[in-house]
């Protein structure tokens, strides 16, 4: 499918807008990473907490975020996890400690959070001194029974005994069912019936429990950013050989030049934009790479196709050429991708938002490049060429087809 038909837009006539256009994304991105909002880091790379709640119904993310902002954790990120049929989500913090301490206060910080903010009956059965049986740990509960004492059993160790099987029971009642009950009147049978009607009386259902508290700690964060950068680098330099033996060391050059200017506007975007780096972005940003290279490929292999066929065209005539000879191309596919990028930006969520505005923006930028970035850079390094030995430019040949 072809939609232009003879097409002679002069591309590297306006080579010196395309010039200007790149320094000023590129500048202002730099700009923004090293004096502005710089770089925000998820907690894969800088360190953190992730807790993992589990919601009796679904959990409606908008008022987890707010309950976070009227707590102080304006950082907090909230993201779902699993299957939407678990209603679970992880809250990530900003917490860089590694002991044991710390996951036990990241654990309170989140239960109060939630029990305070996300539900006006869980605040108020909380302002009470009401049990939290959905969060209340054995010992929590084991503790409870023995100051509420619903079956006059008094202090002696038959009522430890007692309250321990007691407060067993309905912990294990509790796990079977997902660490949430959805009633306290389905502990009637596990439980005694004084300790029931007790528990009806002076506890409560928050509607959530916590089932995990994970720690990155700052040493693994470290490693991630030096293996995430390494992978980027990598990539560079393994297309830069591929593309010289493909072609040759000028055409590698160019396109390697080009991605990594689609890499810096893409990442100064993120700092602009104020949005978290993470692993997933990476993912991203990798994937941009290739798809940015395989673009200059197609232009590039038509440039070389051409110069078989005319070797006294003039080098900017037979380059404007080529690239109108594959705009269609060009068009079709970057346009077709760049509207799923949209749909998942759109429609994909917070998980995904991070890796989808890196699609979004890394497809924009990188079809750009291989028209603007990469064919001029070719242009330009044989034009200085051409003026050091007083003749016309030319491209080198290039390799015959394996």
């Amino acid at each position: 499918m072809e939609l232009f038909h003879d097409v002679k837009i002069d591309w590297l006539g306006k080579k010196w807008y395309f010039l200007g256009f790149s320094l000023i994304f590129s500048i202002s991105g730099l700009y923004s990473l090293f004096f502005w909002h710089h770089l925000r880091l998820d907690v894969d790379f800088k360190g953190g907490t992730v807790v993992q709640v589990k919601f009796a119904g679904p959990p409606n993310v908008d008022r987890i975020r707010a309950a976070a902002n009227a707590e102080g954790l304006h950082s907090a990120r909230i993201e779902s996890f699993g299957a939407p049929s678990d209603h679970e989500e992880l809250i990530t913090l900003a917490e860089k400690a590694t002991d044991t301490a710390s996951l036990d206060r990241s654990r309170a910080q989140i239960q109060h959070m939630l029990a305070k903010h996300y539900s006006e009956a869980a605040a108020q059965a909380q302002a009470q001194g009401k049990l939290d049986l959905d969060n209340a740990s054995k010992g929590d509960l084991l503790q409870w029974l023995q100051q509420q004492d619903p079956e006059h059993l008094g202090n002696d160790q038959n009522a430890t005994i007692r309250y321990t099987q007691q407060a067993a029971a309905i912990e294990s009642y509790r796990n079977d069912h997902g660490g949430i009950i959805g009633s306290i009147s389905e502990l009637n049978g596990v439980a005694d019936p004084a300790v029931v009607q007790a528990l009806q009386q002076g506890a409560y259902l928050s509607g959530f429990t916590i089932r995990n508290v994970e720690i990155v700690g700052p040493e693994v964060g470290a490693q991630l950013r030096h293996k995430a950068l390494m992978a980027v680098l990598y990539s560079l330099a393994g297309m830069l050989i591929y593309l010289w033996f493909r072609f040759e060391l000028i055409y590698g050059v160019a396109a390697v030049v080009a991605v990594f200017h689609d890499t810096i506007i893409t990442i100064g975007a993120f700092s602009l934009a104020d949005k978290e780096m993470s692993l997933t972005v990476i993912a991203a940003i990798l994937t941009l790479i290739g798809y940015s290279m395989n673009d200059t490929i197609v232009v590039f292999d038509r440039i070389r196709e051409n110069l078989r066929m005319s070797r006294r065209e003039p080098l900017a005539d037979l380059v404007n050429r080529s690239i109108n000879q594959t705009l269609s191309r060009t068009v079709l596919t970057s346009g077709l991708t760049f509207l799923t990028a949209v749909s998942l930006l759109v429609f994909g969520g917070e998980v995904l938002r991070g890796f989808s505005f890196a699609l979004v923006i890394g497809i924009m930028i990188g079809t750009y490049s291989s028209i603007a970035v990469a064919s001029p850079m070719l242009v330009a390094y044989q034009n200085w060429r051409a003026g050091k030995r007083g003749k016309s430019a030319t491209l080198p040949a290039s390799r015959k087809r394996s």
